[in-house]
């Protein structure tokens, strides 16, 4: 599974999900999956705090939505990583790292790594700035 960028490294391992880590998927599309399914028994309750949530967008317009959706979830210390179709898989999208980028700055968070999470799917995850991480919490 080296082509194309997509590096051999376990997909949980890359996204930061290890045992006992809360985490969550949003609007993944029809017949994803993880290549090795988490503890399912650690999965957040849909509107809890996770660990890690991994959230497909398709579209440059959905991703202001779905930060703004899910940021709070992750607040102070979790991750966010957002999903868009990769280019170099052949898929056709508006969505790149640089608008998922704007908007994260935007929103006081930060992207830390950007990864191919599978052949089709790429990501960057988000986290919130050190600064930020204070009493105050999310900016509504």
């Amino acid at each position: 599974m080296a082509d194309s960028g997509y590096s051999g490294t376990p997909q949980l391992k890359k996204l930061g999900i290890t045992p006992g880590a809360a985490w969550d998927v949003d609007a993944a599309p029809e017949g994803w999956a993880f290549e090795t399914q988490p503890d399912p028994g650690d999965r957040a309750p849909a509107s809890g705090s996770a660990d890690v949530i991994v959230a497909f967008v398709r579209t440059a317009a959905e991703v202001v939505p779905a930060i703004v959706r899910l940021e709070g979830r992750i607040f102070p210390a979790g991750a966010l990583w957002m999903a868009w179709p990769r280019k170099a898989a052949g898929h056709v999208s508006d969505v790149d790292e640089n608008a998922i980028r704007d908007a994260a700055l935007a929103r006081r968070l930060v992207d830390v790594k950007v990864a191919a999470l599978d052949t089709d799917w790429s990501g960057l995850k988000l986290v919130w700035r050190r600064e930020a991480r204070g009493a105050n919490g999310p900016a509504g």
